[in-house]
């Protein structure tokens, strides 16, 4: 005769099994979502971009920021792919290039210059498109306008936050045009008071750090809208 005490071991036996069986069974989890950022320093090379005040070129800037934002991002976990990393010559197709071969989570195109105040944002004036298997290479961006639209809208949030001035508005942006991801162009331009008197110019370190943290802050929320269900 099966004793009580034999049943209770048996069944706690059984119930064991169970569950490593069906632990065994269950789907392994899925690696979690790939988050990248494509940053193009703007102009390069043979292309000097615009000439700032302090008698640096547009190109030497841009560098500068790029790699102080990529530090920060990535000391925040954030892998990032640069579109150059020296002063190289970089064709606008190749830029698009990197940001569609990387599949990116966000592309933030970097440009400075002496006009306007604080930091200028700019998204394609591409009109808004459904996504198409093959897109045109000059207008891949239409399919991303709508995205690329709320990354500039996080953007401009954390720049406010951090006492930025801040303007927004949309043009024909040759590189952009042909990314296929959120993309936006960011000009950083001399902080002005209400006078336009310039508070703080851009070979301000102050300044220039002052912008790329909040850049990096944005990226940061922007990650954690994309991991949102």
């Amino acid at each position: 005769m099966v004793t009580l005490e034999f049943r209770y071991i048996w069944a706690f036996a059984a119930l064991m099994a169970a569950s490593h069986m069906a632990a065994a069974q269950a789907p392994p989890a899925g690696p979690p979502a790939r988050f990248l950022v494509v940053l193009d320093a703007a102009h390069g090379g043979d292309d000097p971009g615009g000439r700032l005040s302090n008698g640096q070129a547009e190109k030497t800037f841009t560098l500068a920021l790029g790699v102080r934002l990529r530090s920060l991002l990535a000391a925040r976990g954030i892998q990032v792919v640069t579109t150059r990393e020296s002063d190289a010559t970089v064709n606008l197709n190749r830029r698009a290039e990197v940001a569609n071969h990387s599949n990116a989570a966000a592309c933030l195109s970097l440009h400075a210059s002496e006009s306007g105040s604080g930091v200028h944002l700019f998204v394609s004036s591409l009109a808004p498109a459904e996504p198409a298997r093959f897109a045109a290479w000059k207008t891949a961006q239409a399919a991303w306008v709508t995205r690329s639209l709320a990354l500039a809208g996080v953007l401009n949030s954390a720049l406010l936050h951090a006492g930025i001035n801040v303007t927004l508005g949309s043009a024909a942006l040759p590189a952009v045009d042909s990314m296929a991801c959120p993309a936006v162009a960011i000009e950083i331009a001399p902080d002005r008071d209400s006078s336009h008197a310039v508070t703080a110019g851009l070979d301000d370190p102050g300044y220039q750090a002052r912008v790329a943290s909040a850049l990096a802050a944005a990226i940061l929320e922007w990650r954690t809208e994309a991991a949102r269900p």
